[in-house]
């Protein structure tokens, strides 16, 4: 990897720079303060990993406590399980896209196709790992019942990810020399803004499905999280089928438009 002598060279060279220095702060807090569980530990991880100080300003607005035992009460605002909800989601989409987007390249693949393979890839690997591993406990340890639980939640959250996700992935790699291949810092810098701009289109769909009780959000390790589901904390889900079907309806519409604005600026071949 290398770093073109230019100003876009200079400018990723401090972006990952302040990346690794906000992965050791991270770590640092996760290891020592902040009692949040392990998924939501990787997420984190992996969130700042892609977004760098972006990230860890985050973090530090809505889940490090700023007081050791603290936690349970800093995480509790709507606002703050929302964004947790959206960054176990985020973190395991945009970990899938970055996966299938390696091999993708490696295998030449036209751009349309890639695109088809990453978000199959982004969806398993945050169904399976992010969501069912993440809600396993609270479905008395029974995964295949997480898995069934959790994908509705995961199919619309995973689609306004997407929305923000396919058109910085698709139109920057395709008009910038290098942008989709994974041996060049500009990939990577690419990979970043694309997993910001997820971060905003995905936030208001997951403020919806925590506050319809569909998904659960900033979990603590202070809590027991063994048990089952305890409903008289949590807001019981009241969504009707016909809802859900509308709202899976309007995540794919807001996918479809965004797959369509993305070929006025390329062309996306099959």
């Amino acid at each position: 990897m290398f770093f073109p002598d230019t100003m876009l060279g200079g400018a990723l060279l401090l972006w990952f720079i302040l990346t690794g220095l906000s992965l050791v702060v991270l770590i640092h807090d996760l290891q020592t303060n902040t009692p949040t569980q392990w998924v939501m530990k990787l997420a984190w991880i992996l969130i700042v990993l892609y977004t760098g100080p972006v990230g860890l300003v985050i973090f530090f607005l809505s889940c490090r406590q700023p007081i050791a035992g603290t936690h349970d009460q800093f995480i509790e605002a709507h606002w703050k399980q929302s964004v947790g909800s959206m960054m176990h989601c985020v973190a395991g989409d945009a970990t899938g896209i970055i996966l299938a987007a390696i091999v993708t390249f490696n295998l030449g693949l036209p751009n349309g196709l890639d695109l088809i393979i990453e978000y199959v890839t982004a969806f398993i690997i945050g169904l399976l790992i992010f969501q069912a591993l993440f809600m396993k406990s609270m479905m008395g340890g029974n995964y295949f019942l997480a898995i069934r639980k959790t994908l509705f939640s995961e199919t619309v959250s995973m689609n306004m990810v997407m929305v923000g996700m396919i058109p910085v992935m698709a139109i920057l790699r395709g008009v910038i020399p290098d942008g989709g291949d994974p041996k060049t810092p500009i990939f990577w810098g690419i990979s970043s803004v694309a997993t910001m701009a997820g971060i905003i289109t995905a936030y208001p769909m997951n403020s919806w499905l925590v506050g319809s009780g569909l998904k659960h959000g900033m979990m603590s390790a202070v809590t027991d999280a063994t048990k089952p589901m305890d409903m008289s904390k949590h807001k019981a889900p009241d969504v009707s089928t016909a809802k859900k079907l509308a709202v899976v309806a309007f995540t794919i519409a807001c996918l479809a438009i965004a797959v369509w604005i993305t070929t006025f600026f390329i062309e996306l071949k099959l």
